[in-house]
């Protein structure tokens, strides 16, 4: 039988990640977080004050970078950095870098070879679009901006980043927007994705109705 794909793209702070971990146990899917990637990607570019702008010095440095990602953990050459790609400069920062387009081309190939021969979940901004246009289920994940924000600014919260819920909802909406109007693959919805709008759904809501297209595919 062929290997199952699953798709969820959204914009941020839709619940994707969330969603994806659950449904990832829920039926021994291997998860791949793709936004955790580029999030990585960022900080190894904001911590080495590489110019985004030099697209030279970006692609040098993308054959030195190491990626890994180990359940809820994830290693930038072989350092733990799983709290620090969800501080606020990589909030504001990430969209930038996924711009470019030898970063996207680099990641999408590392990517579809982490998924080769498995049963695999991701999600993402692309996953349906150009990762895996042949996914057997695709899902595009929304919720109103002022929702995610909410969502976002409860979890900066619990990590007492100072941040107030305006800041929170300006970068959520500066994100869309580079996200959507991007040269390279902008975040839209696939034909022939489901959407799904979460922003009135609790999360066995959201889990309930992907499951349905899973068991489908199956």
């Amino acid at each position: 039988m062929k290997n199952l794909i699953v798709a969820i793209d959204g914009p941020a702070g839709s619940g994707k990640s969330t969603i994806a971990k659950l449904l990832a146990k829920k039926y021994d899917l291997t998860y791949i977080d793709t936004g955790a990637m580029y999030r990585m990607i960022t900080l190894y570019l904001l911590e080495n004050n590489i110019d985004i702008n030099d697209l030279k010095e970006v692609e040098r440095v993308l054959n030195t970078v190491n990626l890994d990602m180990q359940g809820d953990k994830f290693y930038l050459n072989n350092v733990d950095v799983s709290t620090k790609i969800r501080e606020k400069r990589i909030n504001d920062n990430v969209s930038k870098v996924a711009s470019i387009k030898i970063v996207r081309s680099n990641l999408v190939d590392l990517q579809r070879k982490i998924s080769n021969n498995k049963d695999v979940i991701l999600d993402g901004r692309d996953v349906g679009t150009v990762i895996f246009p042949n996914a057997q289920v695709k899902i595009f994940l929304i919720a109103s901006p002022e929702e995610r924000a909410r969502r976002r600014y409860n979890e900066f919260l619990e990590k007492k980043t100072e941040i107030t819920y305006d800041e929170v909802l300006k970068s959520i909406k500066e994100r869309d927007h580079i996200d959507s109007t991007r040269d390279e693959s902008p975040f839209v919805k696939a034909d022939d994705a489901i959407e799904l709008d979460s922003t009135n759904l609790t999360i066995e809501d959201v889990i309930n109705f992907i499951s349905k297209e899973i068991e489908k595919a199956k």
